[in-house]
């Protein structure tokens, strides 16, 4: 098994139990969810790192507790005892490993009667602050600090409060969104006022100009990197199950809608793995994502929910999410610059197989095994046995265990310091020593890429500047473009950054939203680099230590 140092402290430090190996580690997990008929399949395609699930379930098969879901959604009802039962429940599920989402748009704004005291409310965000501080107090699984996702609709009479709650700090916790529906569209391109809309009776408080709106999310988010926008008039349009209702609230990071106790668990592809002899191994994609489907429909039937709720409503759907990994580094071993016409049909064409083949799969499992129950009502007439088979993660740990690019990303550095449990690590691309020469101009290429992060400054050919551009070297629009060109293929949604220089300005922003809903992305979310003192990474491996 090819693991590298990161990987192996990683494992070591999140995922192994006490005296267990990496093999031992994949053992457990493909034993318990492929049982003796297919365990030496399932521990084959994990330890081959062809394909990787979700966290909690490498943490947790096998344990006790088995909760083997990344993904939840839970209520948030417009009353204390209501707020207090999901506090309660965030809780359980934290502990057990999973990362959750809310939509806080049923709570009454602040400055709202409170029937039964005359008192005024206080408003969502000051209840998403009490959801943040239980959050630091419970680590997910006991191995890693719990997420949050809090979803606002546009429409809500606090949404303001809520765009700019985390430009000052605070709601460490939590990534939030805005939720957008179809009339603020239709609001902004006509230049008329946006109503917002009391939840609690539904009366209008008041109207906003939408381009405010807009720009102060924009504005926000030059700041600080959030709110993400959730385009739910998209998502609900492309619902696998809208006679089960609209959806509101994603997980964490927003690649999962999800209806309330809902939960999905997740696994990625490494698309990297499936090059050979410079070409994409379709055979070899093809069974991956076959042996992939299966393992993660059989999660669903060996897993522990932490309620019963959750029980029942992810049986009904037995939501799935087949994703990938890699594809940048995949670009590059094919030659393809990640910025490239090339790039975005290679996508289109890959998650294309990817979706065909996994709904193929699921398919024939729902002929064998059953549909799912909700299946009547839904966009599917014959048999399915998943509602959804396809999303895009991030795979922040996954793509580290893997020794690979994350998800759908480009490289967004070739050389970094990561701090993994208070521990500093120097990470430099595999692919520096692989594929470039050892020096360029008389100078050293690999002690180059560990001070910048990148090849730029250095003078390799134009193809091999193309190939290795970095995140922030590739232009916004292509970033949301990649983003589509995936979206089209997925069930579910896509978990991407847009990535912007230093010296981006609102305006480029807002034009990356409008660009995202125009090409039919479901969210989006950007980041420039440098606008938070806590950045998750950045370029090279003397500027900082980054947390994990």
């Amino acid at each position: 098994m090819e693991l590298t140092p990161a990987a192996r402290l990683l494992l070591k430090n999140r995922y192994l139990l006490p005296g267990e190996t990496p093999d031992g580690l994949f053992s457990r997990v493909a034993d318990l969810v492929g049982g003796p008929a297919r365990s030496r399949e399932f521990f084959s395609l994990i330890s081959d790192l062809l394909f990787l699930p979700n966290s909690p379930t490498l943490m947790n098969a096998g344990m006790p507790g088995g909760q083997l879901s990344a993904c939840f959604v839970l209520p948030v009802e417009d009353s204390l005892e209501g707020i207090f039962r999901t506090l309660t429940n965030m809780a359980l599920i934290h502990k057990s490993g999973g990362g959750t989402g809310f939509s806080f748009a049923r709570l009454r704004p602040r400055g709202d009667i409170v029937s039964g005291t005359m008192g005024a409310a206080s408003g969502p965000v000051s209840f998403m602050k009490v959801f943040d501080a239980a959050t630091g107090a419970v680590r997910q699984g006991g191995r890693r600090r719990g997420a949050n996702m809090g979803v606002l609709a546009a429409s809500h009479p606090d949404i303001e409060e809520f765009i700019t709650a985390k430009q000052a700090g605070g709601l460490s916790n939590f990534n939030i969104s805005v939720g957008i529906d179809a009339r603020f569209f239709e609001c902004l391109a006509a230049g008329r006022g946006y109503e917002l809309t009391n939840p609690r009776d539904g009366s209008i408080w008041r109207s906003i100009d939408p381009g405010s709106l807009w720009h102060l999310a924009a504005t926000s988010a030059w700041f600080s990197g959030e709110p993400g926008m959730l385009f739910f008039d998209e998502i609900n349009r492309r619902s696998t199950t809208p006679h089960l209702g609209l959806i509101e609230a994603t997980n964490p990071c927003g690649e999962q809608p999800l209806y309330p106790y809902e939960s999905c668990n997740l696994g990625s592809v490494n698309l990297a793995r499936c090059v050979r002899r410079h070409e994409i191994d379709s055979d070899l994609l093809a069974a991956t994502v076959r042996c992939g489907i299966d393992f993660l429909d059989a999660v669903i039937d060996v897993n522990r929910f932490p309620l019963p709720e959750i029980r029942e409503r992810t049986l009904a759907t037995r939501k799935i999410g087949l994703g990938v990994m890699g594809f940048s580094e995949a670009l590059i071993r094919l030659g393809i610059p990640y910025e490239s016409r090339e790039a975005l049909r290679l996508a289109g064409s890959l998650m294309g197989s990817i979706q065909a083949t996994a709904r193929e799969r699921s398919e024939e499992l729902g002929a064998v095994k059953g549909s799912f129950p909700a299946i009547e009502g839904s966009i599917y007439s014959g048999d399915m046995r998943n509602a959804t088979v396809t999303t895009i993660a991030p795979t922040g740990s996954l793509h580290l265990i893997a020794g690979t690019t994350s998800g759908i990303e480009p490289v967004f550095s070739f050389a970094c310091t990561r701090t993994i449990d208070g521990q500093p690590v120097n990470i430099v691309s595999g692919l520096i020593h692989e594929l470039l020469p050892e020096t360029a101009g008389g100078r050293d290429v690999a002690e180059h890429v560990r001070r910048c992060g990148t090849i730029e400054g250095l003078p390799l050919g134009d193809l091999t500047q193309e190939l290795f551009r970095t995140a922030i070297e590739i232009a916004p629009e292509h970033h949301v473009r990649m983003q589509a060109a995936f979206q089209e293929h997925v069930d579910n949604a896509v978990s991407k950054t847009v990535n912007l220089p230093e010296l981006a300005t609102p305006g480029e922003i807002a034009r990356v939203f409008s660009l995202a809903h125009d090409l039919g992305c479901k969210g989006v979310t950007v980041y420039r680099y440098r606008s938070r003192p806590d950045q998750v990474i950045s370029r090279g491996c003397d500027l900082c230590a980054i947390s994990d």
